[in-house]
């Protein structure tokens, strides 16, 4: 049996995406992707970066967008191919090694976006747990914080998050951990939100009250969970 990409598992384009999604209040996290292997050069990265903001300033209108890569001179470059859209740098968070040593660590991270202007960071979540003091770093140096991984999965480890600062959380399943952190927390009239981003979904945002409202199972396996994670 033959395959064929073009017909049998094609992807839409970045147009067709905009065009696609009618509600215009749904926003974009637009992920640069390079290939980690691979040492590009300047003119490559700036000739796929026009083409890719060219769309975005023809189509997206006044959708929300976010750019984001793991690859920090694209990061870079964006930003200085365009001044309208926040962009944020992918990091591991120093879980992963690389030969590009501003990949491998949440401080390098900082220094990154501190002198390129970039507005944030998207760390594994991981490396927020083994290096937790960064929280305080990336706040103080007015950067957003957001995180991913496998263990946004855990509705324990967001609200724990949301007690370090974490601003936002990148999910599987944006409604099912929505529900199970409000379950863990009064309803709040006023207070601090926690970004829910789902994959392939609509995001969602929690009002938080800064007292859990945790079981004794639920205590039990936090105070667990903590130490644990903070060791990975």
């Amino acid at each position: 049996m033959s395959w064929k990409v073009e017909t049998d598992d094609s992807f839409c384009t970045l147009e067709e995406a905009f065009q696609k999604v009618n509600n215009p209040s749904v926003g974009f996290n637009i992920e640069l992707k390079f290939d980690d292997c691979i040492v590009y050069e300047q003119q490559h990265l700036s000739h796929v970066l026009q083409a890719i903001v060219q769309v975005v300033f023809e189509h997206a209108k006044d959708r929300p967008i976010i750019f984001s890569s793991f690859q920090p001179d694209a990061a870079l470059l964006v930003k200085k191919l365009q001044n309208t859209y926040p962009v944020l740098f992918l990091t591991n968070g120093g879980t992963e090694i690389y030969h590009d040593i501003r990949r491998n660590s949440l401080e390098e991270a900082i220094k990154l976006c501190l002198e390129g202007g970039l507005q944030g960071i998207v760390s594994e979540v991981k490396g927020i747990f083994r290096n937790p003091g960064a929280v305080t770093k990336i706040k103080d140096s007015k950067l957003s914080l957001l995180t991913y991984g496998k263990l946004n999965n855990v509705a324990e480890a967001v609200y724990l998050q949301h007690l370090m600062g974490v601003e936002g959380v990148i999910v599987d399943l944006a409604q099912e951990i929505t529900e199970a952190v409000a379950k863990m927390i009064k309803p709040a009239q006023k207070g601090e939100r926690l970004l829910v981003e789902g994959e392939g979904e609509g995001d969602e945002q929690i009002q938080m009250e800064t007292k859990p409202q945790f079981s004794q199972r639920e205590l039990s396996f936090l105070l667990k969970l903590i130490p644990e994670l903070i060791q990975l």
